[in-house]
């Protein structure tokens, strides 16, 4: 029996393993080669697949997504024999499982090395400058060389990025001198552009200012004008609907000489030749005030009647000396004889027009 046992457990272990090495589950995006005594078979696809056991053998699993393999720094020499580092990533997917098996041995050490070649050339025909600004040129360099090359081994290159560009220490010394002065220029241009901006912006608003300041002080003037000449044309239709006699007037004529005589400069009083009818017209006033016999410089009462004293003919405008004590005294040029004093400070009867 024990024999017997053995022989079942044998069969059962053997059955288990066959059972095992038929059913192939293949995940998503994932292919596997099946070699049939050391030949290419087929390709199982994801899912459940049957091989024959002992028979059938997979040979390997090949991941259909993208992969990312980044390459490390390469050397390169530019057109003008600048040596530059170059770090490389490449974006590729397998899409023939097949002849990315047999095809190429390792077809990322194969995509790395073109790579290298390939970077090369294209950055050996480019000086240094072009080759730090001219990454769009180089990645379509790149691919359209990888992309050609490896199609025949079942795999596309999508993408191919320069991840960094490192020129040597000297150069990027030099390199940031010539930013920094080129950042300082465009820093002076700058403020010197403000500062033109600033001086035209203050120029052009003085500018404005004088124009409105000259505007207003003529609105003024012309409103003050307008003004002076409305009080003029009140005071002078007043006069003319009170009609005012000759007397009246010659009264306020007086009135204002005290003015002329105000101030610590004034000197001389310049007298207009209208104060001798002044003076003519308001003697007359105050000789009929007298009454009864009584004169005004020498004047006499004849039958009622006033006779009013010669007043001498009013001269032209002369200058007189101040008298402080008493007040000017117009001085008849003519005759050389002083007129009568007018005292500034007296207040003198007030004459009815009628």
């Amino acid at each position: 029996m024990e024999p017997v046992l053995i022989v079942l457990v044998v069969l059962v272990v053997v059955a288990f393993i066959a059972l095992i090495k038929t059913i192939q589950v293949i995940p998503q995006a994932s292919a596997a080669i099946v070699e049939r005594f050391g030949r290419y078979t087929r390709t199982l696809n994801a899912g459940l697949n049957i091989v024959v056991p002992f028979i059938d053998r997979v040979r390997n699993r090949i991941d259909l997504r993208e992969q990312v393999v980044p390459f490390p720094p390469q050397p390169v020499i530019t057109q003008d024999n600048l040596v530059v580092n170059i770090d490389t990533v490449i974006y590729y997917q397998v899409t023939d499982p097949r002849a990315a098996t047999y095809e190429v041995a390792s077809y990322i050490q194969a995509i790395e090395q073109l790579t290298v070649t390939t970077l090369r050339n294209i950055i050996g025909s480019m000086d240094l400058e072009s080759t730090l600004t001219s990454r769009e040129v180089i990645n379509a360099g790149l691919r359209g060389v990888l992309d050609e090359a490896t199609g025949k081994w079942g795999i596309r290159v999508n993408r191919v990025e320069l991840k960094a560009i490192e020129p040597p220490t000297s150069i990027q010394d030099s390199m940031e001198k010539q930013m920094r002065a080129d950042r300082d220029k465009r820093a002076a241009i700058l403020t010197a552009e403000g500062q033109r901006q600033a001086q035209i912006l203050k120029a052009e608003g003085e500018k404005q200012a004088d124009v409105l300041r000259a505007e207003g002080e003529a609105q003024a003037a012309v409103l003050r004008a307008d003004g002076e000449a409305a009080a003029i044309r009140t005071v002078f239709e007043a006069i003319h609907d009170g009609d005012a006699d000759q007397k009246l007037l010659a009264y306020q004529y007086l009135q204002t000489l005290p003015e002329l005589a105000k101030g610590d400069s004034n000197k001389l009083w310049i007298i207009p030749s209208e104060v001798g009818d002044a003076l003519k017209g308001l003697g007359g006033a105050f000789t009929g005030l007298t009454g009864n016999g009584g004169g005004v410089n020498g004047g006499a009462v004849n039958g009622g009647a006033v006779a009013a004293p010669s007043v001498p003919k009013a001269a032209p405008a002369t200058q007189v000396p101040l008298d402080p004590a008493s007040g000017p005294r117009p001085v008849d040029t003519e005759k050389g004889a002083a007129r009568p004093r007018v005292d500034p400070t007296r207040e003198y009867p007030k004459i009815d027009p009628e």
